[in-house]
């Protein structure tokens, strides 16, 4: 355990799955926060905000998925889903009760909240949708084509080999999808970290396993980067705009908004609104 004046930092591996928790010295707010990272990422992509949230009263969890990070493999990558990440993520969130946590997920980790509220419970306090995927598919309103023109080669190495770490191939193909230049990480300190992941997560979040809920109860913030290559914005307000999310785009951020320039903004973002939600 790591402590300072601020907070403590307690990091384990239980049942397979990597835990990095962040515990205020002087804890504000009862309700934990839940962090779940998106592919190729681990809970280590959560540091620095975990750090300012601690700092500003809130505990926070951070996982990582079998095969990420600090979590060894518990089947072939080429295997994993949504339904069977979806599983552990449950596991989490179950494991706080009884304070239902703030649920927070970045790009795919933004999918498995969708899934989480659809198919496992439409009851937490709140939840924090940072660049995720499009409500209606990763394939929906031309993304493929953006895909395409982005990185040709990597789409076709990613669908000939089952893979998805070929669109991330390089420092400078992960920095092309996932940061901007401004960004804390550079392209090649960004690319150490990142692991590999399966291709079939981002076919399973399309039609026909996948169809948004109706309606949704729990109230929710949709953060977007005007610079976001992966995504794009006006598939981001579409899909916050049909959930009547709160939609905020970060300006001068690309997909990765807790590792850019201006992540402190953002976090603080997250913290009003969680704030006005009276969430204690």
């Amino acid at each position: 355990m790591q402590t300072t004046d601020a907070f403590s930092i307690q990091q384990s591996i239980n049942n397979g799955i990597e835990r990095i928790t962040y515990t205020p010295k002087r804890r504000r707010f009862e309700t934990p926060i839940l962090m779940q990272h998106g592919m190729w990422h681990g809970a280590w992509c959560w540091q620095h905000w975990q750090e300012l949230f601690a700092a500003w009263g809130w505990e926070s969890h951070a996982i990582s998925l079998p095969g990420h990070a600090g979590s060894p493999a518990q089947r072939p990558v080429y295997f994993c889903t949504l339904g069977y990440y979806l599983r552990f993520l449950k596991a989490e969130v179950e494991r706080l009760l009884p304070r239902k946590p703030v649920l927070m997920g970045h790009s795919m980790g933004g999918a498995l909240t969708q899934w989480y509220l659809k198919h496992v419970s439409d009851d937490l306090p709140a939840a924090v949708l940072v660049a995720p995927w499009d409500l209606r598919g990763n394939f929906a309103d031309g993304a493929i084509r953006r895909w395409l023109r982005l990185d040709p080669l990597g789409v076709l190495l990613v669908s000939l080999s089952g893979s998805a770490w070929p669109y991330i191939r390089t420092p400078k193909h992960a920095a092309q999808k996932l940061i901007s230049p401004q960004a804390i990480y550079t392209p090649e300190e960004l690319h150490a970290r990142l692991g590999s992941e399966s291709a079939w997560v981002m076919i399973q979040h399309n039609p026909p396993w996948w169809r948004p809920p109706e309606q949704v109860k729990t109230p929710l913030l949709w953060l977007a980067g005007d610079m976001d290559t992966v995504i794009g914005v006006e598939a981001e307000r579409r899909s916050a705009a049909y959930y009547q999310a709160d939609l905020v785009i970060v300006p001068k951020a690309a997909h990765n908004l807790m590792m850019e320039h201006n992540y402190r903004e953002t976090a603080e973002t997250i913290h009003d609104w969680l704030n006005k939600r009276s969430i204690t």
